[in-house]
């Protein structure tokens, strides 16, 4: 039974932490929602995910991230902050499901999992923004930033009702978009 518990809790971490890639806030926001709710099992340290302050301060923060990202060179301003926010709030969010009890095993779990998954997705949006910007003006931005702000939402949501199948998903995605990187440099 708990070799599944871990395998499910790592997909779920994987999935959460990814969509962190696309927006920071707005997955932790669901997170903190679908935990209020009892539909997300989160560790006991990781209540305070979904008290009202939490919310609040989350629901906000989300606003204002999506907002921004639709003003032209302040979302390109935004992938430079963004990166190492992702990368915590993978970190976190992967950390609040980890059913480990060493804390030092699940922080390092969890930046290895769900910082590199939020890594590997803020990099890879920060790239198309910047190429974006640098073909259209920015002018085609507000098109990437409404696919994103839409994969930051459903990415989370589709992570907890199925997290291994969206694990393998993002993985997936991950493996392809490496293949292509190779294919393209070999060119």
């Amino acid at each position: 039974m708990m070799d599944k518990e871990i395998i499910t809790a790592a997909a779920l971490g994987i999935g959460l932490s990814a969509s962190t890639g696309f927006r920071v806030f707005v997955p932790l926001l669901i997170a903190g929602i679908a935990a209020r709710f009892g539909i997300l099992p989160m560790n006991e340290s990781f209540a305070w995910l979904s008290s009202d302050a939490a919310l609040g301060s989350l629901g906000v923060a989300t606003i204002v991230e999506i907002a921004a990202y639709y003003i032209p060179f302040v979302d390109n301003l935004l992938d430079h902050l963004s990166m190492p926010l992702s990368i915590g709030a993978g970190a976190l969010i992967s950390a609040s499901v980890l059913p480990i009890d060493s804390e030092m095993a699940k922080w390092l779990s969890s930046f290895i999992l769900g910082g590199g998954s939020a890594a590997l997705v803020q990099g890879a949006t920060a790239a198309l923004r910047l190429g974006s910007s640098g073909t259209t003006g920015g002018a085609a931005n507000f098109l990437l930033a409404s696919g994103e702000n839409i994969a930051a939402i459903v990415t989370p949501i589709l992570s907890i009702i199925l997290p291994i199948v969206m694990a393998l998903l993002i993985l997936l995605s991950f493996w392809i978009a490496l293949r292509m990187i190779i294919r393209r440099k070999k060119a």
